[in-house]
Parts: C-alpha cells; sequence; structure tokens
C-alpha cells in the first residue's frame, strides 16, 4: 500500500476519533482536549506533593494506556506537517488533527517517473507515490524525465502549477 494511502487511511481513522484529540488551543470551545490529558494537568493544582505524585503516577498511567489502545493519539508539529505535505494536492477538509497552522502553498520532490498520454499530457509519480496529470494543453521545450525536480504549488480555482527543473509550468492535477 503506498505512503499516501496509508497515511489517507491514518487521518480517517484520526478523523473518527478526534473527539480525543489534544487541541491546538484549548481556548477554543470547539476544541476540547481529551479528559485523560486534562485529568494529568489537573494533578498540578493538588498542594500536598505526596497526593499530587500519586495523582500524576495514577493519570499518566492511563493517558499512557489510552494512547496505546489507541483511543487518544499524540503527535507533534512537524508529523503534521508531514502529514499536510503528503496530502498536498488533495481537496481535504479543515479537520482538527491538523491543527490551526499554516496550509502547505507548495511542495518540491523528485519525479520517480513520467510518460505522455495518448493526448500528449504529461503523466508523472513522484518519490513519494503521488500521481500528478497535466490538464492544459501547454507543450513544454524539455520535458521532464526521471530525476528532474518538480515544484508544485497552488494556484486559483483548486488548480495547481506545476514546473520541472525550474522551467515554465504547466497545470496538473492530482490522480492519487
Amino acid at each position: 500500500m503506498s505512503k499516501s494511502l496509508r497515511m489517507l487511511g491514518a487521518i480517517s481513522v484520526a478523523t473518527l476519533i478526534g473527539s480525543a484529540l489534544v487541541a491546538a488551543d484549548p481556548k477554543d470551545p470547539e476544541m476540547v482536549r481529551p479528559k485523560a490529558f486534562d485529568d494529568v494537568v489537573a494533578c498540578k493544582s493538588i498542594a500536598e506533593p505526596v497526593a499530587r505524585l500519586a495523582c500524576y503516577d495514577e493519570k499518566v498511567a492511563a493517558l499512557d494506556e489510552a494512547a496505546k489502545k489507541e483511543d487518544i493519539i499524540l503527535t507533534d508539529k512537524a508529523a503534521v506537517k508531514e502529514a499536510k505535505r503528503g496530502l498536498f494536492g488533495f481537496d481535504v477538509p479543515k479537520i482538527r488533527i491538523f491543527g490551526n497552522g499554516e496550509d502547505v502553498e507548495e511542495i518540491e520532490a523528485k519525479v520517480k517517473s513520467v510518460s505522455i498520454t495518448r493526448a500528449g499530457m504529461i503523466l508523472m509519480m513522484l518519490e513519494d507515490g503521488a500521481r500528478w496529470q497535466q490538464v492544459d494543453t501547454k507543450v513544454l521545450n524539455r520535458e521532464p524525465r526521471i530525476g528532474s525536480v518538480a515544484r508544485i504549488r497552488k494556484a486559483t480555482m483548486g488548480s495547481y502549477l506545476v514546473s520541472f527543473d525550474g522551467g515554465p509550468a504547466i497545470r496538473m492535477k492530482r490522480l492519487n
């Protein structure tokens, strides 16, 4: 199974258990932190040191167990950024698991394979398994080849502009 499909599957599962995810902004009323996390944080309000430590021991064990059972998923910004990069080119809804951070506006990746369709359109696969197909009729003076660096950036109306090795851009769409 390709890396992108695994990532999309993981995101689908994470969406189903989204109510158990740690929010990026706990002040946002729509971003509710999981109870297991709040229980750990609540331990810090206990004044007596032995009771506070006992609380932490109990609640951290419960949080660890929830994570092992995947009832709660903890991640960091780097993993979220990598997931966004892997899904670049898809029309993915805004969901909490991606936090409130910046969207990926462009990526660069090496071309793993390239071919030309019967209609004369470029069809390429990137090293991460993402497949893209040309949707305009622009002809490039120099076609991309294996190892070319594809720079893909968002354009208007949900399309993407792709240039190879710094050359002129063509309009493409992601297939998988």
